[in-house]
């Protein structure tokens, strides 16, 4: 089945989806209500990054060869996703109590950015996130999970045309 996605049009691929990505984080956050916390912005990164490496390669890339400069951002692709997925595997483990998160993370801080967040926080509607604590799941996979799915597979969708090209540069068709 992956052979049947041509190269040129992977790059339009992880921009969208890398752009649905983030809204649906945007509306975990801004419409659920769902505060992120600081290791969940972090693996918000990869897919900004990935996006603009993206859209280089696709207009970088030819209608029937998708060419060594779109090949080389595809590359920052694969490597962003690679980070995503760090981040996100990380995320997990501190979800999962293997291990301590970052000090930001856990205690939510006692000092607050502004008077408006202090004055908030005292009087109870916003709850400083953790970052040891899903704020949602769905059959037990956390956001945090379901980035690295996502990540691992975007990352893979980027490698293609760069796999390709390794087999068709052997003389493997």
């Amino acid at each position: 089945m992956m052979e049947r996605i041509p190269s040129t049009a992977i790059p339009w691929i992880l921009i969208a989806a890398s752009v649905a990505t983030l809204a649906g984080a945007y509306f975990f956050e801004h419409v659920l209500g769902y505060i992120p916390c600081s290791l969940c912005l972090q693996g918000r990164a990869p897919h900004y990054f990935a996006i603009g490496a993206a859209l280089i390669a696709g207009i970088l890339s030819r209608e029937a060869n998708i060419g060594i400069g779109a090949l080389a951002f595809l590359g920052l692709c694969v490597l962003a996703y690679a980070g995503g997925v760090g981040i996100s595997a990380y995320h997990i483990g501190v979800e999962q109590k293997w291990w301590e998160g970052p000090a930001a993370c856990g205690s939510g801080g006692l000092v607050a950015g502004s008077l408006e967040e202090l004055q908030s926080a005292l009087q109870g509607r916003v709850h400083a996130p953790r970052c040891d604590e899903a704020a949602w799941s769905f059959f037990g996979i956390s956001l945090a999970g379901f980035n690295l799915l996502i990540s691992l597979v975007l990352g893979a969708l980027a490698a293609l045309p760069l796999w390709r090209y390794f087999r068709e540069s052997r003389g493997e068709a």
